[in-house]
């Protein structure tokens, strides 16, 4: 009596059969793609209705013409070439050096605006071409992945600044009188730290400028530092810093159309000039009154609430904790010094600075629950960061006066909330990073994940399998001569 043979589902490009697993992966990375470029397509539609160009426009002429932050564009190769070989990196800082070059003899001979940065966007968008062209499966993506991260740290940066021209157009008034009402309650910190720093100028300023310019460098560093064995173990980790920083961007500035504040140097500073309510920053402090909201100009910005360099420093600080011990002096001198600078460069306030850490960690608690997986803790403190959040701008906008008026009831209870939140995003991150530390029962014939590797992806007995049958006969996982995990014996090439 015959029976039915078996059915073997089919195998990858890698020797393995398909993970179910990956399936779901595959479809969310495909609609975020698709939100993404529709959130992009929609704020360039609002743009041009307003008489500018937007972010897709802005990123796609620095192709051709001079950009406007070289830094940036190389600083988005470095992310790309995280998933390159030392080899094909020396190539692509090669070809990025050798187009800029070029660009520079033309521009020069032409007496056109001079800038560099146009060989790294050349190189970035070419490293997808070499993956659409002559990658296929695992590698396709991986190089997909690496040109996607890259093209979004620009593209981050190009969003956040139509956002803030959007903000200064649609927004005629803003709400400072509001929120410096409130910072009553808080000893008026942006005030105290001002004249502090200008007692202490020029020392202390020129350290500070430093830092608070520089902080997409410090981050960039940090997540360098996340990504530094992808080239080898083929694979991104599962969380990283450049993850949580694009969405802080991507999310912070829809808080400033519904919140629109200018800061103190503006409202209440020289720099308002002749739309400043009083010169009083920071010698003299804003009287309490009845708060109403100011007309301002359509330049200014509205971005101080929440405070998103806060944010920025705190998920900084965060994701340096898992880093060497100069790595975690860093982050907490960055973080330091990026409160201090906000608030004695009259950028924000305090009501400011307790907004912008809860929006941090409850960005970062959402991101890393969405890479590991969502339990009952992660989705409390998402729930407790968004109802912190939504009341600390309720009470903002509704109870200012009475802030004012009891200071010693409510610049404790701001603190207390707030403290809150950090004190559950403790427990919740090392509960997260002891269950990912637990020993896990080994698969026979499957080579275990490095300990440092916190993000990597689940072990599918079908995997196994196909280790299994390689091992055998020596073909299937294609892990070359460097052993890399996954990797294909065709090494993705820039040449």
């Amino acid at each position: 009596m015959m029976t039915e043979p078996t059915r073997i589902p089919p195998r990858d490009d890698r020797g393995t059969q398909p993970a179910p697993w990956r399936r779901p992966r595959v479809v969310l990375w495909t609609a975020a793609g698709v939100v993404t470029l529709g959130f992009l397509v929609a704020l360039e539609i609002v743009a041009r209705g307003y008489g500018f160009s937007g972010p897709i426009t802005e990123q796609s002429r620095e192709v051709i013409f001079a950009p406007e932050s070289g830094p940036l564009l190389y600083g988005g190769l470095a992310l790309t070439m995280v998933v390159l070989t030392w080899r094909q990196r020396l190539i692509a800082l090669g070809v990025a050096a050798g187009v800029d070059i070029v660009f520079f003899l033309v521009r020069w001979a032409l007496d056109a605006d001079m800038n560099f940065g146009n060989g790294a966007l050349w190189v970035v968008l070419g490293v997808a071409v070499l993956g659409l062209t002559r990658r296929t499966g695992h590698e396709r993506t991986l190089l997909l992945k690496g040109t996607g991260l890259g093209l979004l740290l620009v593209a981050g940066h190009k969003t956040g600044d139509t956002w803030l021209l959007i903000t200064s157009k649609t927004r005629a008034t803003v709400l400072d009188a509001y929120v410096a009402a409130a910072d009553h309650a808080l000893a008026d910190p942006s005030w105290l730290v001002g004249r502090f720093l200008n007692a202490t100028a020029p020392v202390s300023t020129g350290i500070l400028h430093v830092v608070y310019g520089q902080l997409p460098l410090a981050a960039a560093l940090v997540g360098l530092y996340q990504l530094r064995r992808v080239a080898v173990e083929r694979r991104f980790p599962a969380h990283h810093l450049v993850r949580t920083f694009l969405m802080i961007g991507l999310l912070g500035p829809a808080i400033y159309m519904i919140f629109p504040v200018v800061g103190p140097v503006f409202a209440y500073g020289t720099d308002g000039g002749a739309w400043a309510t009083a010169n009083l920053w920071p010698d003299t402090l804003p009287p309490v009154t009845d708060p109403r909201p100011i007309p301002f100009d359509g330049i200014t910005p509205r971005n101080c609430m929440p405070s998103l360099h806060t944010a920025w420093a705190v998920t900084l600080f965060v994701h340096s904790r898992d880093g060497s011990r100069a790595m975690r002096w860093a982050g907490t001198f960055w973080l330091v010094g990026t409160l201090t600078a906000t608030l004695g460069f009259g950028y924000h306030y305090g009501a400011d600075l307790l907004a912008g850490v809860v929006f941090a960690l409850t960005i970062e608690t959402a991101m890393r629950c969405s890479a590991h997986g969502w339990d009952r803790a992660g989705v409390r403190l998402v729930a407790l960061g968004t109802t912190v959040f939504a009341a600390l701008l309720a009470s903002y906008r509704w109870l200012p006066t009475e802030m004012a008026a009891r200071p010693w009831l409510f610049g404790p209870l701001l603190l207390l909330v707030t403290g809150a939140v950090i004190y559950a995003y403790v427990r919740t991150a090392r509960a997260a990073r002891e269950r990912v530390r637990e020993p896990k029962p080994e698969v026979p014939g499957q080579r275990p994940a490095p300990e440092a590797e916190e993000s990597a992806e689940p072990a599918d007995p079908t995997d196994a399998a196909g280790a299994a049958e390689a091992a055998t006969t020596g073909t299937g996982t294609g892990t070359g001569t460097t052993g890399e995990s996954g990797a294909t014996d065709a090494k993705p090439e820039l040449v």
